[in-house]
């Protein structure tokens, strides 16, 4: 069984593994290698220790029986003024190894939970045009919105796109399900 909490200082190391292990698998083929070899547990590491220091609340962890930390997920205010949603979630992340068993959707219900209580009613997210688990969000009620090239470093420029859930409390009832799109 999985649960879901707010994330703690105590939690960035296993945060950070996770961060670079899902990355180097997600991206593989898609972003270079140099970067994906590149990448720093100790780096992101510093760096969820800041976000989770200054922005208390905003990251969530999903656990395993064990504790074990195999997703997680971060939001807060939307950083594209050009787009009317209130949210956004930065983040959301889980092992390959745990994929497919329902706790990406868990994340981020507890993303749009936290979100609805910051004041936040709508919410979108970036993710790469060329990652196949992009589809996710239109399986949990995403509506595709917007698209852009993104500074991935070292030279690598790459298309985005974004997905919204216009009514997060609406989001949250369905308990992220998609319409149907049948009439």
């Amino acid at each position: 069984m999985v649960s879901v909490r707010a994330a703690t200082i105590a939690d960035v190391r296993s945060i950070a593994l996770v961060d670079v292990e899902t990355w180097r698998a997600t991206y593989a083929g898609i972003l270079p290698d140099k970067l994906l070899v590149g990448l720093s547990e100790r780096r992101r590491a510093a760096s969820w220790t800041r976000f989770v220091t200054r922005r208390p609340g905003d990251t969530v962890v999903a656990t395993d029986d064990k504790g074990q930390i195999v997703g997680f997920g971060s939001c807060g205010i939307q950083r594209n003024i050009d787009l009317p949603y209130a949210g956004e979630v930065f983040t959301l992340y889980v092992v390959p190894d745990a994929q497919g068993r329902d706790i990406g959707r868990q994340v981020l219900l507890h993303l749009f939970a936290r979100l609805i209580r910051c004041g936040f009613y709508s919410s979108m997210i970036w993710v790469l045009r060329d990652n196949p688990a992009r589809y996710f969000y239109e399986r949990v009620g995403g509506e595709l919105v917007a698209s852009r090239r993104i500074d991935m470093g070292s030279g690598a420029l790459l298309d985005a796109v974004a997905y919204a859930w216009r009514d997060l409390a609406v989001a949250v009832q369905n308990r992220g399900q998609a319409k149907s799109r049948i009439s």
